[in-house]
């Protein structure tokens, strides 16, 4: 059975990229909050984009939440900086600020691979 996916770009207001998983392992649900289209927000988009597709394959949720279209979701998770990405599952919650172009960085920060 083929995943669902659903691409878009972080360009009018939230957008939900999901690929389900079938054969029961844990789904990460990641939520990028960005601020319009700025490079760095695309930056980050496409990172998480491509980390997500090589590291999480078939288990991975992404919300992105632009702020400019909706800044009282910014206090639910305490965003301070943008862009932001929130890991809320699995638990515990994760955050990791900047472009994601640090792909080690961003493994260690979502618990994926041990801080060496």
């Amino acid at each position: 059975m083929a995943d669902d996916v659903e691409t878009a770009e972080p360009n009018s207001g939230d957008v939900d990229v999901e690929v389900g998983s079938a054969d029961g392992e844990e789904t990460y649900i990641l939520r990028l909050y960005v601020a319009g289209q700025t490079k760095k927000s695309l930056a980050a988009f496409a990172n998480l984009k491509r980390i997500c597709e090589e590291h999480l394959a078939g288990r991975y949720r992404i919300e992105v939440i632009d702020l400019l279209e909706n800044p009282t979701l910014a206090k639910g998770d305490q965003i301070l900086a943008i862009p932001t990405l929130v890991r809320r599952l699995p638990p515990p919650v994760r955050k990791i600020i900047g472009d994601l172009s640090n792909t080690e960085r961003v493994l260690v920060g979502l618990d994926l691979r041990p801080a060496k």
